[in-house]
C-alpha cells in the first residue's frame, strides 16, 4: 500500500510541474493584455490634456482617439477566434497530463514492471542475490568486513572490481588475495591490469614486474606476453615489439580472440601478421598442445599432418588428444600441469560438462590448502566453472 500511495504522490507532484507552465502562461497573458489597456487608457487622458493645452487640433485629436480606442478595444477583448482557440489547445495538454500520462505509465508498469513481487529486505536480498552484481558485491564487502583475512573472498572479489571499473578497489583486493593465497597468474594479470587502468594504459615499471613474475609461474601466459611486448611497443623498442607479437601470434590457436589484436600490434611495428599454429592450443598456455613430449601432446609428425588437415578432421584429432591427456591422468592423477592443460582445453572446447569433470577431478588429487589446489580454483573462476561438489 506504501508503495501506491508513492507513486500517486509523485505522479501528482509530476503533474502539477507539467501543468505550472500552462498556468503561468495564461496568467502571464492576462497580466499583458491588462498593462496594454491601461497604456492606452492613459494615452486617452494625455491626449485629452493636450487638446485642451491647443498642442493639438480637434480633427488630429478625433483622429488619434479613434485609433486608440481601437487598439483599446481589441486588447480588451482579444483578437476574434484567438482566445478561443488558446483555451481549446490548454484544455487538452491539462488533460492529457492528468490522465492520459498517470494511464500510460501504469499501463507499461503493469506490462514491463513486476508488481507481483514481493518486498525484500536487504538481509533477504543479500542472502539471494541471483545475478544483481551490486547486491553480490555488498554481500562479499560484508562478509570481507568481518572476515578481512578470507583470501577466497578478496579472490572473487577482486575481479569483480575490475569488471565495474572500480580500480582503485580492485588494486587492494588482488594484493588482499596475493598476500593471503599467494601469487598465481590469474591473480597477477588482474592486478597488472588494474595497474594499468590506473596509469591510462601505459605498461608502468611495476606492471611490468608483476607481468614478468606471472611469466615465471605460466610462462606461456598469453595476457602477460601481450602486455609485455605492449610496454616495449610504448617504449619505442619497435622491432623487439613486434618480435614479440610475431612469437605470440605463431604460438596462438587460430580462433583466438586475441589474435587480431594481436596482428594490428604486428601491423604497427612494421611486420606483416603471423600465421598461427595449424593446431589449436588452450586459453592461457598457447603451446600447451604444441610441445612434444610434455603430457598428452603431439608429435612433429601430428603436427605436420594437422596442417593438411580439414577443420573438422583436425578438431577430431585434438579431442582425440585431449581425451588420450584425461586417461593418462586417471592413471597418474598427480600430474598438476596436465590437470590445468586438460581443464582448459575441455573450456577451449565448448565442453563445460568435461571441463567441470576434469576440474572436480583434479581437486580431489590435491590436499585442501595447496597451492594447486588454489591454482586449479582460480583457474574454474577465468574460465566460469562452477566448483560446488567439489571438496574444499
Amino acid at each position: 500500500m506504501l508503495f501506491w500511495i508513492l507513486v500517486a504522490a509523485l505522479t501528482a507532484l509530476v503533474a502539477a510541474i507539467l501543468l505550472y507552465p500552462l498556468l503561468r502562461g495564461a496568467k502571464a497573458a492576462e497580466n499583458s493584455r491588462a498593462g496594454e489597456a491601461a497604456v492606452y487608457r492613459d494615452q486617452l487622458r494625455e491626449l485629452d490634456r493636450d487638446l485642451d493645452g491647443g498642442l493639438i487640433t480637434p480633427e488630429e485629436a478625433d483622429y488619434a482617439r479613434a485609433e486608440i480606442g481601437r487598439r483599446l478595444i481589441a486588447v480588451s477583448a482579444g483578437e476574434p477566434g484567438q482566445a478561443p482557440k488558446a483555451a481549446r489547445h490548454h484544455r487538452f495538454t491539462e488533460a492529457f497530463v492528468l490522465l492520459l500520462l498517470p494511464v500510460l505509465g501504469l499501463c507499461l508498469y503493469l506490462t514491463t514492471g513486476r508488481p507481483d513481487l514481493p518486498s525484500q529486505p536487504l538481509q533477504a536480498r543479500l542472502d539471494n542475490p541471483g545475478n544483481d552484481v551490486a547486491v553480490l558485491i555488498a554481500k562479499a564487502e560484508r562478509h570481507l568486513a568481518e572476515k578481512p583475512d578470507d583470501g577466497k573472498g578478496w579472490d572473487v572479489l577482486a575481479p569483480i572490481y575490475l569488471r565495474t571499473m572500480r580500480v582503485n578497489d580492485a588494486q587492494v583486493a588482488y594484493r588482499s588475495a596475493i598476500r593471503l593465497l599467494g601469487p598465481s597468474p590469474v591473480r597477477l594479470d588482474g592486478l597488472a591490469e588494474t595497474l594499468m587502468a590506473v596509469s591510462d594504459g601505459v605498461v608502468t615499471e611495476e606492471v611490468r614486474q608483476v607481468l614478468e613474475q606471472s611469466l615465471t609461474l605460466e610462462p606461456d601466459n598469453p595476457r602477460a606476453r601481450f602486455y609485455i611486448a605492449l610496454s616495449m611497443e610504448q617504449a619505442g623498442r619497435s622491432d623487439e615489439a613486434r618480435q614479440a607479437f610475431e612469437a605470440l601470434a605463431k604460438q596462438s590457436p587460430a580462433d583466438a580472440p586475441w589474435l587480431p589484436l594481436v596482428n594490428d600490434h604486428i601491423a604497427m611495428n612494421g611486420g606483416a601478421p603471423a600465421a598461427p599454429s595449424a593446431v589449436p592450443a588452450v586459453p592461457g598456455n598457447p603451446s600447451a598442445l604444441g610441445n612434444p613430449g610434455a603430457l598428452g601432446n603431439p608429435s612433429q609428425q601430428d603436427v605436420a599432418a594437422a596442417e593438411n588437415m580439414g577443420t573438422g578432421d583436425r578438431q577430431q584429432m585434438i579431442r582425440g588428444m585431449v581425451e588420450s591427456l584425461d586417461a593418462k591422468l586417471s592413471a597418474d592423477p598427480n600430474n598438476f600441469e596436465g590437470w590445468m592443460r586438460l581443464v582448459r582445453s575441455y573450456a577451449v572446447l565448448n565442453d563445460k560438462d568435461r571441463a567441470a569433470g576434469a576440474l572436480k577431478r583434479g581437486l580431489a588429487a590435491f590436499p585442501a590448502e595447496s597451492e594447486q589446489r588454489k591454482q586449479l580454483l582460480a583457474l574454474a573462476s577465468e574460465l566460469g566453472l562452477t566448483t560446488e561438489g567439489s571438496a574444499q
